[in-house]
């Protein structure tokens, strides 16, 4: 597999200054998160999603839109935002991309970046995005974007972005205003885990995991990093998932239901986590599936993977709800007293039966 370098290349005017390896013919199924793949499927099977889907298909105003960032923010070219095209090809040309998207700078002081369009892709970053970040920590995000490109996001995210805006503008069509709702709800669902795949395929874009980790950090804390530390902001993570009771735990679920994104220390755990695992040294060594093959991927296997993902994840959680599944799951006995004990209350804390020191669910 080539390296992207300071040579010459024919296929390229710009490279970027320092070796990064090159993709070529690479599958998104390479980087996507299995969460991610098996949503995605059952998404698919959502009752009336085909439906809504090819409602909004011939009604939303994606030639609206295009004029719309054509004429109210600046495209990204060789004449603006010179660096950004750089990337933005570089970003393409590591995964393969052969069609670059066009790309828009939007004022914005909100940091922000998004990949939406049903017929073609359309990246869109903010000022304050671009403000922000150096050099190394956007290039990061650009991939980011384009694994959202490779991997077809940005279809389903642009029916999010109009399904949630137009939610009641939209109650006349037959499946009836409840429904549109869980098509939302399972929309937001799939999009938090397709944040996961475009994490890492902006880690192989930028091939600098401490510059995906700044810029994470940057995202949640602003622009200052002397005061900032990654090791404490993974350490984070490990409290958020881990701390509290079962009140706690739905407190999450309740938290990051309305949100298309997880959160920022979650992100940056998970994608330490996949850069150290033999998956990721298998891509950058040159092993990776090949975007010819996609056609003979068994959506049962894709299910199955997922499957034993969700096990593991479960079965080495540390959150409260999770250990209490895992202990239901194994037949623990004194359900009641885990119960209580796991919800910080009552006598729940002072179990005084034949099952040993009671838990407290941290």
């Amino acid at each position: 597999m080539p390296d992207v370098n300071d040579g010459n290349d024919d296929q390229r005017e710009h490279v970027p200054s320092r070796q990064r390896r090159r993709f070529e013919g690479i599958s998104s199924r390479a980087y996507e998160h299995p969460a991610d793949r098996s949503a995605l499927v059952a998404l698919r099977k959502l009752s009336g999603f085909d439906t809504v889907f090819k409602a909004l298909s011939g009604l939303l105003p994606e030639r609206s839109l295009r004029l719309l960032f054509l004429s109210d923010s600046v495209r990204v070219s060789d004449e603006q935002f010179a660096h950004l095209n750089d990337m933005l090809r570089d970003a393409c040309y590591i995964l393969d991309l052969e069609k670059v998207p066009p790309m828009y700078v939007n004022q914005d002081p909100q940091p922000n970046a998004m990949c939406i369009g049903l017929d073609e892709p359309i990246i869109v970053v903010t000022t304050g995005l671009v403000e922000l970040l150096d050099e190394e920590e956007m290039r990061a995000v650009v991939g980011h974007e384009v694994g959202h490109a490779l991997s077809g996001h940005s279809v389903y995210r642009t029916i999010l972005l109009f399904l949630t805006s137009l939610a009641l503008r939209v109650a006349w069509i037959p499946l009836g205003n409840f429904a549109i709702m869980a098509i939302v709800t399972a929309l937001r669902e799939w999009f938090r885990k397709s944040e996961l795949s475009a994490d890492r395929a902006g880690l192989l874009v930028g091939q600098d995991l401490n510059a995906s980790m700044r810029g994470l950090m940057k995202i949640a804390g602003g622009n200052h990093l002397h005061e900032m530390n990654v090791d404490a902001f993974l350490k984070q993570a490990e409290e958020y998932e881990a701390g509290g009771d079962l009140r706690d735990s739905v407190l999450k679920i309740l938290n990051v239901m309305p949100r298309t994104h997880p959160f920022t220390t979650v992100r940056a755990a998970e994608l330490k986590k996949w850069a150290a695992t033999r998956d990721y040294q298998r891509i950058m060594d040159g092993h990776y599936p090949r975007r010819t093959e996609d056609k003979d991927t068994s959506v049962t296997d894709s299910f199955r993977q997922s499957a034993s993902h969700y096990a593991e994840n479960v079965r080495s959680s540390k959150d409260p709800l999770m250990k209490l599944v895992t202990d239901i799951a194994g037949g623990a006995g004194d359900l009641g007293g885990k119960l209580r004990g796991r919800f910080g209350g009552g006598n729940g804390g002072a179990n005084t039966g034949n099952h040993g020191t009671p838990e407290d669910g941290a």
